[in-house]
C-alpha cells in the first residue's frame, strides 16, 4: 500500500520533459499515418504492433483523437487532412449502423468528431457526432434512469450500466449545447446520478458494472465483467471513475462529484505498486506476476489534471503532482521510443485478462491499446498547456 508520504518520493514530470515526450508521440503518430489514414489500428497490438482494422468496435475514435492532438501540437496540414478523412468514416459508420448497438458513442465520436468540429468547424463531423448522440439516447432506460451498456434493450441479463459510460456522457452535454435541446443533458445528468449512487463501494473502490430490475428499475447488484472478481477493483474501471467524476464535476459543478473524485482517486493511488504502473486489477501487487494495465494510469492522470483546475491551490497541487508522477513513470517504463519498437505509444497495457471471476478470455495482454495511447498523449498535452478538453 502506498501512502501520501511514500508517493511524494517519486519524481514528477516537468513541463519541458513532457513537451519532449509529446513531440516524440507526435512523430510516431505522423509515421503511423502511412498505415492508418484510410483505416484504423485494431483495438490492441499483437507483439506490440497494431494490425489494420475497419472502423469497428469501441476504440477507433482514440486513434483519430491522437491525430487531432498532434494537429493541435503542430498545426500541420497532414494531421488535419487525416482527421477529416476519418470523420467521413465515422459518418458512414453511424449512418450504416456498423457496430453501434452499444453505449460507446462517446468513446467513438468525442475524440474523433467532436474534436474535429471544435478545431476545424467540420460539418461532417458535427453531423456524425449528433447522430451518435441520438443513437446513445435510444439506450436510455427510464426504469433505473441509466444508459444500458450492451445487449438487447430491456433484457434482464443485460439490464445494467458500466462505469466506463461516464466518459460517454460528455457527448450528450456537447449535443445539448450545440443543438439547444435540453433532453440530451437531462438524460446524461440522470445517468451520472444513478452511476454515482451505485458503483462506489464503502471502501471507495468501484464496481465495473451494476444491474437493475427491468420491471421496477431498482438497483440489484454490482458485479464485474473484466475485473478479477465481483468484489475486486479493476484498475481501469477505477480510472474511469476518476476521470468520469472529474468530467462530471467540470460540467455540473456538483460538489458531491468532487467528493467522489477524492475518494476513488485516493483509493487508486494507495493501491499502486512500487513502480506506479498499475496491475490490471488491484487484487494484485508487487511480485504477483500478473500483467499491468498502463492505460489505467494514463486515464487516471488525465482525470487528476482535469479536476485540479477546480480545487483550492494546495489540493490542486497535490493531485497535479500525483498525475505528473504517474506520467513520468509511464514515460520511463512504458512509452514507445521509436517506430521500430512498436507502432503504438504506450506498452504494457491489458485489454482483457481471464480469471475465475470474470467471463473474459485473454486479449491484448501486455500489449499496446488505442485508449492507452490516446490518454497518454492527452496527459502529456495537459502537462504542456492549458488544454481545452474534447470531453465537453
Amino acid at each position: 500500500m502506498q501512502t501520501k508520504d511514500s508517493l511524494k518520493t517519486y519524481k514528477i514530470m516537468e513541463k519541458g520533459e513532457a513537451g519532449a515526450c509529446l513531440d516524440l508521440a507526435v512523430d510516431l503518430v505522423r509515421e503511423n499515418l502511412k498505415t492508418f489514414t484510410h483505416c484504423f489500428p485494431d483495438s490492441n497490438s499483437r507483439n506490440n504492433f497494431y494490425p489494420q482494422s475497419d472502423n469497428r468496435e469501441w476504440t477507433t475514435g482514440f486513434w483519430t483523437g491522437e491525430i487531432w492532438l498532434a494537429y493541435e501540437r503542430t498545426g500541420e496540414a497532414v494531421f488535419r487532412e487525416a482527421g477529416t478523412i476519418q470523420a467521413e468514416s465515422f459518418l458512414k459508420r453511424i449512418r450504416e449502423r456498423v457496430d453501434v448497438d452499444n453505449h460507446d458513442m462517446g468513446f467513438l465520436y468525442t475524440p474523433s468528431c467532436v474534436a474535429a468540429y471544435r478545431l476545424t468547424g467540420n460539418e461532417t463531423a458535427r453531423e456524425a457526432a449528433l447522430l451518435a448522440a441520438d443513437n446513445l439516447m435510444g439506450r436510455f432506460q427510464e426504469k433505473g434512469q441509466f444508459f444500458q451498456a450492451w445487449g438487447q434493450l430491456g433484457a434482464r441479463d443485460n439490464y445494467r450500466l458500466i462505469i466506463d459510460c461516464l466518459l460517454n456522457m460528455p457527448l450528450l452535454f456537447w449535443a445539448s449545447e450545440t443543438t439547444g435541446d435540453k433532453r440530451y443533458r437531462e438524460k446524461a445528468e440522470a445517468h451520472i446520478r444513478t452511476a454515482m449512487n451505485c458503483v462506489i463501494r464503502p471502501d471507495h473502490s468501484t464496481y465495473h458494472t451494476y444491474f437493475f430490475d427491468p420491471e421496477t428499475g431498482a438497483p440489484v447488484k454490482g458485479v464485474t465483467h473484466q475485473g478479477n472478481r465481483d468484489g475486486s477493483a479493476w484498475s481501469r474501471g477505477q480510472a474511469w471513475g476518476i476521470y468520469g467524476s472529474a468530467l462530471s464535476y467540470r460540467i455540473e459543478k456538483n460538489a458531491a462529484y468532487m467528493d467522489v473524485f477524492r475518494k476513488v482517486t485516493d483509493y487508486f493511488l494507495a493501491h499502486l505498486p512500487s513502480d506506479l504502473i498499475p496491475y490490471w486489477d488491484f487484487d494484485f501487487d508487487d511480485g504477483s506476476g500478473e500483467p499491468r494495465d498502463s492505460s489505467s494510469a494514463a486515464i487516471a492522470a488525465c482525470g487528476m489534471l482535469e479536476m485540479a483546475k477546480f480545487m483550492e491551490a494546495e489540493e490542486a497541487a497535490y493531485y497535479r503532482d500525483m498525475a505528473g508522477r504517474l506520467v513520468k513513470a509511464l514515460s520511463e517504463r512504458c512509452a514507445v521510443k521509436c517506430s521500430g519498437e512498436s507502432n503504438g505509444l504506450l506498452l504494457h497495457g491489458t485489454y482483457a485478462r481471464a480469471s475465475a471471476g470474470n467471463p473474459c478470455t485473454d486479449r491484448g495482454v501486455d500489449e499496446c491499446n488505442t485508449w492507452g495511447d490516446y490518454f497518454y498523449m492527452e496527459a502529456l498535452t495537459r502537462l504542456v498547456t492549458d488544454w481545452e478538453p474534447y470531453w465537453y
